[in-house]
């Protein structure tokens, strides 16, 4: 059986990464979602990002991805995401998820549970 709904809910993560183009984050998406490191990216292409790197204002098209996964296993999904990607640097930015929907979240708790 899985955690107390409240207990779940303080665990869960929302990551925000980017990735440099739509084929990067599937790759990495599907290498995650398959290690039960996240129950489930969305992938959102054509994302604008204006941004300074290396003393210069840059801008870019990236993919943004969406990743619901959990505080337990962030650590190694933030070890694969740096391995995979092609940035010196990639965005991982972890959210706390504070509430959602009940049955969702037994579905993400249990996405993620190893077999």
């Amino acid at each position: 059986m899985g955690r107390q709904p409240e207990q779940a809910v303080a665990d869960f993560r929302l990551v925000v990464v980017t990735a440099s183009d739509t084929a990067e984050a599937e790759r990495i998406a599907r290498k995650i979602v398959k290690k039960r490191l996240a129950a489930c990216v969305n992938i959102v292409p054509k994302v604008r990002s204006i941004y300074r790197w290396k003393g210069e204002v840059q801008e870019d098209r990236e993919t943004l991805m969406l990743i619901k996964t959990d505080r337990r296993v962030l650590a190694k999904l933030k070890k694969l995401i740096r391995k995979m990607h092609s940035y010196d640097l990639p965005e991982i930015l972890a959210f706390k998820i504070d509430g959602g929907d009940r049955d969702y979240l037994a579905w993400l708790d249990d996405a993620l549970r190893k077999r």
